[in-house]
């Protein structure tokens, strides 16, 4: 018979700046680890740990991080793993957990990550002094998945492996196909934004508690610079934070029988793992998310409830492209009034690279132990719109249980790859997606647009115009536009004109 698996324990911790003496990562982690096993309640629990996995940490390199924290904790699990790094890895872990529990392959899973890229950037400017092991590299990361964040030769040589470059151009394509102009989709997406701060700020473990209005968001100024048209610096995640998270899990009757309080049960009532076509320039839309439609239709099935049954969310906020595409999957209307956000969002409450979503399942639990909420769904991503996990908790289990196959469902969404993107192109494109990059002080310095030419082939190439006029492109909608597409040899690049 299928075990029920549950949420036993859960801990938060956020290491403001002021710490003279800050903690590395790993002590971060342990100690958040050692507060989630104390939560659940029975100290016998931690025995029953037979799987560490931990989030992949960048501000700081261990050889073997399962292995060091369960060292740490004393723990001796039979199944150690390290995630790849991708922000879909956590709620990625709860569900995995969950089968495991559910088919009785795992008796307790403890999850946990942390990061402490503030500490390490102050260390840059000799603020602080760190007291840390030396780094080393990891020996084993992931379960063979691809460790990249998944962009090709031509969009690694066109900067869009950088992310706010990448979920700027499919801000743009979410822009055209809502049929809004750039001024008034700016304002849109600081009043989209604006809900993120709010609750960022009444959140005790947010990096940044101040509440800014959407102006205040979507205005480039000194303070706030033009990262890359049509976001602002507020728009985007904030990284350099240091935080943990980790979370418990184990199976309901094992949770009974030592004792764990009953207000202390929180249910995976479904979730779902799909990814989309690898590459962008492959990919027939930039406005969408296949993977992330299923993912939701399945966590919801699983969870017996419907999107109108679910009282809050918690979208992955890298940008707000990935909020909208997000809302636009679930069929939310703007002004729906449920939270999007239980934490604050990752430009707010704070983006510990990938363990961002282990805060989120974290505070979600909170909040349903509490009562002030009966249920939250949590969406996560990872890459570029690429990797996609959901999760649904409650205070009920799920009706249907955790055996499942979604293989068929993955390789429908990855037969829709288009050829290979024309990295030499000529003749006409059609614009699908366009970005004005700027400097670090939010000078525009360069355009590029994402298109289709006449054969149904994509490729990408650099809006050829002098950097004086770039401007005038932050306000004038070049995607569903057309025009003339060359490559120049000289800066091995394609060059593109618009017809204006």
């Amino acid at each position: 018979m299928p075990h029920v698996p549950v949420i036993v324990g859960i801990s938060q911790l956020t290491q403001f700046p002021e710490l003279e003496k800050p903690l590395d990562p790993m002590r971060l982690m342990a100690d958040a680890a050692r507060a989630a096993l104390a939560d659940a309640g029975p100290p016998a629990l931690a025995s029953l740990v037979d799987c560490v996995w931990v989030s992949n940490i960048l501000s700081w390199g261990y050889k073997d991080a399962p292995g060091l924290l369960s060292a740490n904790l004393g723990l001796k699990p039979s199944h150690n793993h390290y995630g790849i790094m991708s922000g879909h890895v956590p709620q990625w872990f709860v569900n995995q957990a969950a089968r495991r529990i559910a088919s009785g392959q795992s008796r307790a899973v403890l999850m946990a990550g942390a990061e402490a890229q503030h500490s390490v950037k102050q260390s840059y400017k000799d603020a602080v002094k760190l007291n840390w092991p030396a780094r080393e590299n990891p020996e084993i990361i992931g379960d063979g998945a691809s460790p990249d964040l998944g962009t090709n030769s031509l969009e690694n040589s066109h900067q869009l492996m950088i992310p706010v470059n990448m979920y700027a151009l499919f801000e743009t394509a979410i822009r055209a196909a809502k049929g809004r102009e750039p001024k008034e989709h700016q304002a849109f997406l600081g009043r989209l934004f604006e809900k993120f701060s709010a609750a960022a700020a009444k959140n005790p473990l947010a990096w940044n508690r101040r509440k800014y209005t959407a102006e205040e968001i979507a205005t480039p100024g000194p303070d706030n610079p033009a990262a890359c048209e049509p976001y602002t610096r507020r728009m985007c995640a904030a990284m350099n934070v240091d935080m943990a998270a980790a979370v418990v899990m184990n199976s309901e009757e094992t949770a009974k029988k030592m004792g764990v309080n009953s207000s202390q049960l929180v249910y995976p009532m479904g979730g779902a793992d799909l990814n989309n076509i690898r590459y962008v320039t492959q990919r027939p839309k930039l406005n969408d998310s296949p993977a992330l439609d299923h993912c939701i239709k399945r966590a919801l099935d699983q969870a017996g409830l419907g999107v109108s049954q679910i009282r809050a969310f918690d979208l992955y906020s890298c940008f707000p492209s990935m909020v909208e595409i997000a809302m636009e999957a679930l069929g939310l209307d703007p002004e729906d009034p449920r939270p999007l956000t239980v934490t604050g969002g990752l430009p707010f409450f704070g983006g510990p690279m990938g363990n961002y979503s282990m805060h989120a399942i974290a505070e979600a639990t909170a909040q349903i132990r509490t009562g002030k909420l009966d249920n939250v769904m949590v969406a996560a991503n990872g890459g570029f719109n690429t990797r996609h996990s959901v999760g649904v908790y409650g205070r009920e289990p799920s009706p249907k249980g955790w055996s499942r196959d979604d293989s068929a469902i993955q390789e429908s969404i990855l037969s829709a790859a288009l050829p290979e993107p024309v990295k030499e192109a000529a003749g006409r494109l059609v614009v699908d997606g366009c970005i004005v990059r700027n400097t670090r002080e939010g000078v525009p310095e360069k355009g590029l647009v994402l298109g289709t030419l006449e054969d149904g082939r994509k490729t990408l190439a650099v809006l050829d115009v002098e950097p004086a006029l770039l401007g005038q492109f932050c306000n004038k909608e070049l995607v569903g536009g057309a025009g003339a597409v060359r490559f120049d040899s000289n800066s091995g690049c394609n060059m593109f004109v618009p017809e204006l």
